[in-house]
């Protein structure tokens, strides 16, 4: 096995592909106080649709990170995270963290160069 974070068989870019998806990030973020009904995250969330959600939530279950379970009374289903799925709210609000930090300087770089552009 490789250390190279840029090769395939890599683990590290298996992390790497886990947030390359912009939904998979949010959706764990989202479940991090507990188990909801895909209406409920839509609500949490925001600005996602059913069908990207549910993609979303299908590969989160693929990877270990969510379970989905069948509500007792048979109305509906609830997704909740695994404790493979915890270990990734730390990763996921130190981007958070860096992104309030400086998310400004980068937002002001976007802008310089889109004004390059047009000159």
């Amino acid at each position: 096995m490789t250390t190279d974070a840029f090769l395939a068989d890599c683990r590290a870019r298996l992390a790497f592909d886990l947030f390359s998806n912009t939904w998979n990030a949010v959706a764990l973020w989202a479940l991090r106080d507990g188990a909801a009904r895909p209406v409920e995250l839509r609500e949490r969330i925001g600005g996602i649709s059913p069908k990207v959600l549910n993609e979303t939530l299908r590969r989160l279950q693929f990877n270990g990170l969510v379970d989905r379970r069948t509500c007792p009374n048979g109305s509906g289903v609830k997704y909740q995270l695994t404790p493979l799925g915890r270990t990734l709210l730390g990763p996921i609000d130190a981007v958070g963290a860096w992104a309030f930090e400086y998310g400004d300087e980068v937002m002001a770089a976007q802008e310089r160069e889109e004004e390059g552009k047009r000159t």
